[in-house]
């Protein structure tokens, strides 16, 4: 058949209107299942493709969701991508992908390019660069989309976040590592503008304080999340007068960095010197030295965003009220923290 088949193509070849193609097409339950499905194996024998745009602005529903991360290449933000996927996709929906590569102007795009495709919903996390106006954030409530954080969040009124319990991830890798008879803990620490940065901060902080040890500033190092940062991180550590004898460090990269650096110096792990990262990477299990972690638990994370989408844009009542879920963080404690051997 030449051109584009319409509804009207296949209303001719099984003798029926073209009303009672486009009610099939469109699920609606006024038509039959016999009928329904005759209709779909008859269209798509035709190659008949719905337009999906002119379907979303006369439905007001595209079953589109947009999901942003600031990159895709870590196993965290992958998973809890998958996360998402495997829950949406059983309910219709289909998730579109964007990366804002931690680029407040990217970001921007992504968020127009997703109100523009007249998403469903946006599922988020923030970059961490600071943007004190956050217009672009607002024009997303403003149109009545629902917009949810998860990982990293910004304080919005009636917006709704999934997290993990950050603080108190960091208090117990503090807490364990005192345990262990480190008593001069260093920090590679987040941007701490950013809320989950700030939080795991804090658990540090309050560990040491609870356990009459000094903070010590020159302990404290702001890292990104890579290998290089961790090794650097080291060299400025160990070139201190009073160096540490642990590093707690919020990247597994940086982790991995940090031991590399340890072992090229001839610096023992754990006997010496303990290192716990944070994000249960894949490779931190494979290690020949594995690497003590935190299970941020990306899959159910995304798991739940879906869900706390799918109630919200399913809610009879108010959809303008925000939920907070803080799911609790697991500790994987593995060989490079572990000196006093755990009962």
């Amino acid at each position: 058949m030449s051109g584009k088949t319409t509804i009207y193509d296949i209303a001719k070849e099984l003798n029926i209107t073209a009303a009672t193609v486009s009610r099939a097409l469109n699920n609606n339950p006024k038509i039959s299942q016999s009928t329904r499905k005759l209709v779909l194996e008859t269209a798509n024998k035709m190659n008949y493709k719905q337009n999906r745009l002119a379907l979303a602005l006369r439905s007001g529903k595209s079953n589109n969701v947009g999901v942003i991360v600031p990159r895709i290449n870590t196993n965290f933000f992958a998973s809890v991508i998958r996360g998402i996927e495997e829950a949406l996709h059983p309910e219709g929906y289909q998730v579109i992908i964007c990366q804002s590569h931690e680029d407040k102007n990217r970001e921007i795009e992504n968020i127009n390019t997703l109100l523009n495709a007249q998403v469903d919903g946006i599922l988020m996390s923030i970059s961490n660069l600071p943007n004190e106006n956050d217009h672009y954030l607002e024009r997303v409530i403003q149109k009545n989309i629902p917009l949810i954080f998860f990982d990293r969040k910004k304080e919005m009124e009636n917006v709704s976040s999934v997290t993990i319990d950050d603080y108190q991830a960091s208090y117990e890798i503090t807490q364990h590592l005192i345990e262990q008879g480190c008593d001069k803990i260093a920090y590679f620490s987040g941007d701490r503008t950013l809320e989950i940065y700030e939080d795991r901060y804090r658990g540090y902080q309050q560990a040491l304080l609870d356990n009459n040890l000094q903070i010590n500033e020159d302990y404290i190092i702001p890292i990104k999340s890579n290998v290089v940062e961790g090794r650097d991180a080291v060299e400025k550590l160990l070139a201190l007068e009073n160096p540490p004898n642990a590093i707690f460090s919020t990247s597994d990269f940086a982790a991995l960095g940090a031991i590399q650096k340890l072992k090229e110096r001839n610096i023992k792990i754990p006997e010496d010197f303990c290192v716990f990262g944070f994000g249960n990477e894949p490779f931190t299990k494979f290690m020949e030295l594995t690497i003590s972690t935190v299970d941020q638990a990306p899959l159910e994370m995304g798991k739940i965003t879906a869900q706390v989408f799918l109630d919200k844009i399913n809610s009879v009542g108010n959809k303008k009220t925000g939920k907070t879920v803080v799911l609790m963080p697991k500790l994987h404690i593995r060989q490079s923290s572990t000196r006093i051997p755990l009962i």
